[in-house]
């Protein structure tokens, strides 16, 4: 078992450095950065740029989410760390299980309904405490385990996002921009917001990763702590989106008309 642990890990981080990293190179550098391009260097460029970072980023994420899913079997359902010694399986447990990863829906439901996407993050938000407070009352887990329900949660919305929704979203967008019309102003709208979304959920589940190792484990009665800690992510995301907006290259350098002598 420790042998299956070690190689899941392993798989689990390289993979998620791979996902995380190209969102956060498409999010700071990429994204930013295509508007400043001409119209026929960015036919040239986008389609196959985008196009592998689309193939990396979609197997990155397979393979992280999947090997996420082996690790909480192994590490927290096999491994007993998922109840103090007072609780155990009981019906609230595997609705909150449910929960974690059929929330998804309710995601995806929300932000096509709303079309607010301020008021449908407030109402988002809402929701989170709700599903934080029934991991720990209704499903009885202790501190570790609520804290990487909570990521396993956004952890599958982003996994949902890129497999249904971002990734569909960038092919038609680069089929657009192949056959020379604009892409669907839909559809780009879809890419943009479920792309921030994945940015802005990436932190807090690094944080639930990391809090399943450390041994400070504030008292259940603390609980409000990992929201604040969620909000503190996404403030830390929406300043890093402001200084990608200011962030300029090198100037270009002129070709000079005739080589030195």
């Amino acid at each position: 078992m420790e042998i299956i642990q070690a190689l899941f890990r392993w798989i689990h981080i390289v993979s998620g450095i791979l996902w995380v990293g190209l969102l956060y190179f498409a999010s700071f550098v990429f994204l930013p950065f295509a508007p400043t391009i001409d119209a026929d260097s960015y036919r040239k460029v986008a389609p196959g740029l985008m196009g592998r970072v689309a193939f990396w980023f979609r197997w990155g994420t397979a393979f992280t989410w999947i090997s996420g899913v082996v690790l909480l079997l192994v590490v927290f359902y096999h491994g007993g760390l998922m109840f103090d010694q007072e609780h155990g399986w009981a019906a609230g447990s595997f609705v909150m299980v449910a929960v974690t990863f059929l929330g998804v829906y309710a995601y995806d439901v929300l932000f096509k309904l709303v079309k607010n996407s301020k008021v449908a993050t407030v109402i988002g938000f809402g929701l989170i405490l709700v599903v934080i407070y029934g991991f720990i009352n209704l499903g009885n887990f202790e501190y570790r385990a609520y804290v990487i329900h909570t990521g396993a949660m956004f952890g599958t919305i982003m996994a949902f996002n890129v497999w249904f929704r971002v990734g569909p979203a960038q092919k038609q967008i680069i089929a657009a921009v192949n056959e020379g019309r604009a892409p669907d102003a839909e559809v780009l709208a879809l890419f943009s917001m479920r792309a921030r979304h994945n940015t802005y959920l990436s932190v807090p589940v690094i944080w639930a990763m990391m809090s399943a190792h450390h041994a400070g484990t504030p008292p259940q009665d603390y609980w409000w702590y990992l929201p604040i800690l969620i909000l503190v992510g996404w403030i830390v995301v929406y300043l890093l989106y402001q200084q990608a907006a200011k962030v300029k290259g090198p100037p270009s350098l002129s070709k000079p008309d005739s080589p030195p002598s």
